[in-house]
C-alpha cells in the first residue's frame, strides 16, 4: 500500500518477515531448546500411537528430502521435513449434497476462505443425511489450517481457524490441515502465507489454466523448515506481533490519507469561493475579462478557426450554489473555453497507427500526470481522422469515473470518452483545479446521463457553471494552491497528489 506522504509497502514488509522467519533469522536461537531431530522422534512415536488406536490412518512413506530441494540454509537445531510428517489428518473435504431450504448445517468453501478472515457468513450448507455420514475428523477444529486448493484466483488462499465451531466440514475445494500436537500450527500457516510457498506455488499447482488444483500429494511433500517447538512458538509470536504494528500503521497512514483528501478539498472549497487569497481593487474584474473571452472567439470564428455555436442559456441566480466576490463572475465552462469530443480511427486501417502522437484513453489521465506513453500512437494520416489537443489544453474523462482531469504539455490525439477544453485567456490550471473540486465532480455526476455508466456529453459539459475571477487573481489563486498542496505531498514522483479528490 502507498499513501499520499509515505512510500510504504506493507505486503512487501509482510513478506520479508516472513521470509526472515523462515530463515531462522527474526528471533535468537535458543541452546537450551530441544533440537528438531527429538522433535520429530516424538512426532513419529506419537503418529503411530494414533494409528495403533485407529485415530488416525496410515499414511504411505514420503520421499526423504534431497539437498538440492532445500532452498536455503537454516539453523543447526532446525531440520527439514516435508508437511505430511508433521500433520496428523491432511485432506480434502469430501463434494457436498447441497440444502437449499435448511440452514442447519454450513460447509466451507473456497469463498469463506480469506486471506484476513474465514467467514461463516458465506458458507452453502448441506443436507442432513449428508452431514449424518461425515465422520467427526472431518469437522474443523482451532488450530486447523484451511487451504483453498483449486480455481484460478482462488487456489493457494488459507487462512487459519482460530475460533470454536460447531460441527462445521469443508467441501471438497478446501483441503484440511491438521498439525501433530507437537507442531505450533500458527508457525506452519506463517510459513505457507510466505514468499517460499506464495510466490512459487505454480510448482505445486497441476491442471488447466481455467482449473489449477493444488493435489494432496503435492501438498504432503511441500519442505518445511522445522524449528524447535519453542522456537516455532516465539517465531509465530513475533510474526503476529509486527502483523500487528502494520495493521496499526497501515490505518494511520490511510487516516492521514484520508485527511489530506479533506483537506485539499476543503483549500479547492475556499478557492471556489474567493476565501483563499485576498481581492485587490485593483484587478480588472471578470467581466472585462468576458468580453475580452467574447472577442477572442468571434476572431477566431471570423478566422473560419472556429465555427459559431449557439450561445449557451444565462446562469439564473437559483443555478449559483454560493456567494463569490463582487469582481467575479458565474459562467459556464463552455463560455471559457473550445469543447471537443474525442474520436478514434478506425483499428483496421494500419495507416492510422504507428507514428508520433500519443492517442489518450482514459485510464492516461490521472490528475497528477498523463500517461503519454500510451499503447497506440498516430500517424499523420490518423491525426486527420482523430481529434487533436495541444499544449495547455485540458482532458477531463466524461464517461464512468467522471471528472479526471489534467493539463497536456504536448500535441496528443484522444477518444471519444474523453472531452478537450482549450481555455480561452483563461488560466489553464485554474479551471484544471477549479474542476478538481468536489462542487464541481458533483455537478458533473448530477448532469450525466441516468444510466448504469454515467456519461457526460460534450454539451452538457458546456452548460456547468464555474465562478471566474479576475485574470490577475486567478495566478494568486493558482500558485497558493500548489503551495499547499506542496505541503501534503514532498515527493510527487511517488504519489497521487489529487487521485482522490
Amino acid at each position: 500500500m502507498k499513501t499520499n506522504s509515505l512510500d510504504f509497502d506493507a505486503q512487501a514488509l509482510r513478506e520479508k518477515i516472513l521470509d526472515l522467519a523462515m530463515r531462522g533469522k527474526l528471533v535468537k536461537q535458543d541452546p537450551n531448546d530441544e533440537p528438531a531431530s527429538v522433535l520429530l522422534e516424538k512426532i513419529k512415536a506419537e503418529k503411530a500411537k494414533l494409528v495403533k488406536e485407529g485415530k488416525i490412518k496410515k499414511n504411505k512413506p514420503l520421499p526423504e528430502i534431497t539437498d538440492d530441494e532445500k532452498p536455503f540454509d537454516i539453523p543447526d537445531s532446525w531440520e527439514w521435513v516435508r508437511l505430511g510428517e508433521i500433520g496428523n489428518y491432511i485432506q480434502r473435504g469430501r463434494s457436498p449434497k447441497y440444502d437449499k431450504e435448511s440452514l442447519d448445517h454450513p460447509i466451507i468453501s473456497q469463498k469463506c476462505v480469506q486471506w484476513n478472515s474465514i467467514n461463516i457468513e458465506d458458507a452453502k450448507h448441506i443436507t442432513e443425511d449428508f452431514f449424518k455420514k461425515l465422520e467427526p475428523y472431518r469437522f474443523i477444529q482451532k488450530n486447523d489450517i484451511l487451504w483453498n486448493s483449486t480455481g484460478t484466483g482462488t487456489v493457494g488462499r488459507l487462512n487459519i481457524v482460530k475460533d470454536n465451531y460447531s460441527h462445521v466440514p469443508v467441501d471438497s475445494h478446501v483441503t484440511l490441515m491438521r498439525m501433530n500436537q507437537f507442531i505450533d500450527s500458527d508457525y506452519i500457516y506463517y510459513f505457507l502465507r510466505s514468499p517460499q510457498i506464495q510466490k512459487n506455488l505454480g510448482d505445486y499447482l497441476t491442471g488447466t489454466t481455467k482449473q489449477k488444483e493444488l493435489g494432496l500429494t503435492n501438498i504432503l511433500n511441500i519442505n518445511i523448515p522445522l524449528p524447535p517447538v519453542s522456537e516455532q512458538s516465539r517465531i509465530a509470536a513475533k510474526i503476529a506481533q509486527l502483523f500487528a504494528l502494520l495493521r496499526k500503521v497501515e490505518s494511520f497512514t490511510q487516516q492521514y490519507a484520508e485527511l489530506q483528501t479533506l483537506l485539499k478539498s476543503k483549500v479547492l472549497d475556499l478557492a471556489m469561493r474567493g476565501k483563499l487569497v485576498k481581492q485587490d481593487p485593483n484587478d480588472e474584474p471578470a467581466s472585462v475579462l468576458l468580453e475580452k473571452i467574447k472577442a477572442e472567439k468571434e476572431q477566431l470564428i471570423k478566422e473560419k478557426k472556429i465555427k459559431k455555436s449557439k450561445p449557451l442559456p444565462p446562469i439564473s441566480d437559483e443555478e449559483k450554489p454560493f456567494e463569490i466576490p463582487d469582481s467575479w463572475e458565474w459562467v459556464r465552462l463552455g463560455d471559457v473555453g473550445l469543447i471537443a469530443t474525442g474520436n478514434t480511427p478506425t483499428k483496421n486501417n494500419s495507416d492510422f497507427y504507428g507514428g508520433a502522437t500519443p492517442f489518450i484513453k482514459p485510464a492516461d489521465i490521472q490528475n497528477l500526470i498523463i500517461n503519454y506513453n500510451t499503447k497506440d500512437f498516430l500517424s499523420e494520416k490518423g491525426e486527420q481522422k482523430g481529434r487533436l489537443a495541444y499544449k495547455n489544453d485540458i482532458l477531463v474523462t466524461c464517461i464512468g469515473n467522471l471528472g479526471r482531469n489534467n493539463i497536456i504539455n504536448r500535441k496528443v490525439a484522444y477518444n471519444q470518452q474523453i472531452n478537450g477544453i482549450s481555455p480561452l485567456i483563461v488560466s489553464s490550471s485554474l479551471l484544471h483545479y477549479f474542476m478538481l473540486s468536489s462542487f464541481f465532480i458533483s455537478s458533473m455526476y448530477n448532469y450525466a446521463s441516468a444510466t448504469t455508466l454515467p456519461i457526460l456529453n460534450k454539451t452538457k459539459l458546456s452548460n456547468l457553471i464555474i465562478p471566474l475571477p479576475p485574470l490577475a487573481e486567478q495566478s494568486g489563486i493558482v500558485d497558493k494552491i500548489e503551495m499547499i498542496f506542496s505541503l501534503f505531498c514532498k515527493d510527487e514522483s511517488s504519489t497521487q497528489q489529487y487521485e482522490n479528490l
